[in-house]
């Protein structure tokens, strides 16, 4: 854990060149470990996915319930999307219009059918606490040394963080192998700094869902969020 107090700003407006498009989706089951078989199924219909830079898609997050349902960690398991799971896409705003072409569509993710219905679009969030549920990691063994690749690399973004927690360890299936992940949260950070997180995420594989940040409210509840 790294931690510095800091002093909040108001009165910001949010850029709405990089925005999310929200999708509503109906589909009975997906594996837990979902991320490279709903992004292959995406990449397959809009074939500009993969190479546009500012493109990302967030793995589908079923949370846990307040009547005793608790969502599973086995990549194995199957989660159970409920009418209100949405699937979404973070692109630039030029390609919004390229995205619509999803409506209609049944993907196949691992052998389970998704199909998309409306959509929408939402701006990016002025919270400044921000947390990703996977950013690569690349050659730290432990804790400290994740935290210190990504201080590496928030700088050279222009970044200097004041407060990052970090959960445990996941791993992601390829086609081909796997990848380690962890958890990461960043409080308190500029406007302008969580903003440029947003637009431009953390690491490898965006395509795929990590390194994509998401607003987080309260510090304090961090529990689901970086388990």
């Amino acid at each position: 854990m790294y931690w510095e107090e800091t002093t909040p700003e108001q009165n910001n407006t949010v850029p709405d060149d990089i925005v999310d498009v929200v999708f509503g989706i109906s589909c009975r089951a997906l594996p837990v470990d979902h991320a490279y078989a709903l992004s292959s199924a995406i990449c397959s219909e809009l074939e500009w996915f993969e190479d546009e830079p500012d493109a990302a898609v967030h793995t589908i997050h079923v949370a846990a319930s307040g009547n005793g349902w608790y969502r599973p960690d086995n990549a194995g398991q199957l989660l159970h999307p409920s009418r209100r799971t949405k699937l979404t896409l973070r692109i630039p705003r030029q390609r919004v219009e390229d995205a619509r072409s999803l409506i209609g569509k049944t993907l196949d993710v691992a052998g389970n059918p998704l199909t998309i219905n409306n959509m929408s679009e939402k701006v990016l969030s002025e919270i400044t606490t921000i947390f990703a549920r996977y950013i690569v990691v690349e050659h730290a063994r432990s804790e400290m040394e994740f935290l210190n690749e990504v201080m590496a690399s928030l700088q050279h973004m222009g970044i200097r963080p004041k407060k990052m927690l970090c959960g445990k360890e996941a791993s992601l299936k390829l086609e081909e192998g796997q990848i380690t992940t962890r958890s990461l949260m960043i409080a308190d950070l500029t406007f302008k700094d969580s903003i440029l997180l947003q637009q431009k995420g953390l690491g490898s594989h965006r395509w795929m869902g990590c390194g994509i940040f998401l607003p987080h409210k309260d510090v304090s509840e961090i529990g689901e969020t970086m388990g």
